[in-house]
């Protein structure tokens, strides 16, 4: 995965255990795509302090993720629930059953909210 979507991702995931300058320039940097230098003008801080915020934040979003894996985990849910969604696809193809066909219908529309 591309390291500005993980860290990006991780933020969502993560960023109310950072501080709030951490993710303010972290969502600045990686979400509203912010130079260092925009960065820096923007909080009047060097862009040298920008690259330390960025860099601590991210460490401690891989740390996080490394203990607590809660994306890992995420990723592996939304993988399993589009399997099932396109097995119940499959199965209501080739069902000829109306009461069959609307229950896999509920259980898809149920399980799509989910992904």
């Amino acid at each position: 995965m591309e390291k500005n979507i993980k860290v990006s991702m991780l933020c969502e995931i993560y960023g109310k255990l950072l501080t709030d300058k951490q993710l303010e320039i972290l969502t600045d940097y990686y979400n509203n795509d912010l130079s260092l230098s925009e960065i820096a003008e923007n909080n009047k801080i060097t862009r040298q302090a920008v690259r330390d915020i960025i860099k601590k934040g991210e460490n401690k979003l891989l740390e996080l993720e490394e203990k607590l894996l809660f994306m890992e985990k995420m990723m592996k849910q939304e993988k399993m629930l589009q399997e099932v969604l396109s097995e119940l696809s499959k199965i209501e193809e080739t069902s000829s059953d109306k009461k069959i066909e609307k229950i896999l219908n509920h259980v898809r529309k149920e399980l799509s909210c989910l992904v």
